[in-house]
């Protein structure tokens, strides 16, 4: 087994996902089972969600973090009763603060996040058992594209440490163009475009093009109108180490606009 884990970003779509078993979270469960036969159980996960905007960085500190069950009163009563009782990490928490200080400093939340959906719904496929600590971590919403890269250049030396470091959100991410009634339709021009324009960049390993993905466009615009569901990809790609090789499983977009694009960035 090597020591060195991978890096993971999750195409994670809509919270209903929770409630299904399908070929993606098939594959999710089947990138977490490789991750294990190579390296063993993670000692940790550090999640970065779309779902949890701040003005500053905060990080989860609980031993027991609660399941947010962030949407709205549409959804079935089903999914507001999942619960993913993985247990929290207060130590990892603490070593998350230290290597972002003192330039970034972070606070330590005890009591008023948890795991928001953006973490549970996929990590109750990927380790059902929940028995792997997770935590989380906050995204400055007053920040550039190129801060959040670095913040996760800050962090890649978890890896080495036993921690899976995990972005959760989506390349292209256009709520109001999807065609809701038809899951599986053809991707939009635009949004088949950007997706294997990001794609690319992290096949190719020029993170500057995700960086700077405003420059795709109207593209862009159109597949990212607001960043939050993209910011996740940026901390994967900047806590990519050299010789590491880039996966794309799944690999599709659903209702026309919404990618379900995952990325796996490990040593080849």
């Amino acid at each position: 087994m090597t020591s060195r884990l991978p890096v993971v970003f999750f195409g994670h779509g809509s919270p209903m996902i929770a409630l299904e078993t399908n070929d993606t979270t098939k594959t999710w469960r089947a990138m977490a089972e490789e991750i294990e036969a190579a390296h063993g159980k993670p000692k940790a996960i550090l999640c970065v969600s779309a779902h949890w905007i701040t003005r500053g960085v905060g990080v989860t500190a609980m031993s027991q973090p609660r399941t947010i069950h962030d949407f709205g009163a549409s959804f079935p009563r089903a999914l507001f009763e999942v619960q993913y009782p993985a247990p929290g990490s207060p130590e990892l928490a603490a070593r998350v603060r230290d290597l972002l200080a003192p330039e970034i400093p972070v606070v330590l939340d005890e009591r008023q996040w948890g795991l928001d959906h953006g973490t549970w719904s996929v990590l109750c496929k990927a380790w059902p058992e929940a028995d792997v600590p997770v935590i989380q971590l906050s995204m400055d919403g007053t920040k550039s594209p190129e801060w959040h890269y670095e913040m996760g250049k800050r962090l890649a030396s978890l890896r080495d440490e036993g921690v899976l470091i995990v972005g959760t959100g989506n390349i292209v991410h256009n709520l109001p163009a999807m065609d809701w009634g038809d899951r599986h339709c053809p991707p939009y021009d635009w949004s088949q475009r950007f997706n294997e324009a990001i794609k690319t960049a992290i096949a190719h390993d020029q993170p500057l093009t995700a960086v700077e993905f405003e420059k795709l466009g109207e593209d862009a615009r159109r597949s990212v109108p607001t960043p939050d569901h993209y910011w996740p990809l940026l901390y994967v790609l900047g806590a990519r180490l050299p010789g590491d090789v880039a996966r794309f499983s799944p690999d599709h977009i659903e209702h026309g606009s919404l990618s379900m694009t995952s990325v796996t960035l490990a040593a080849a």
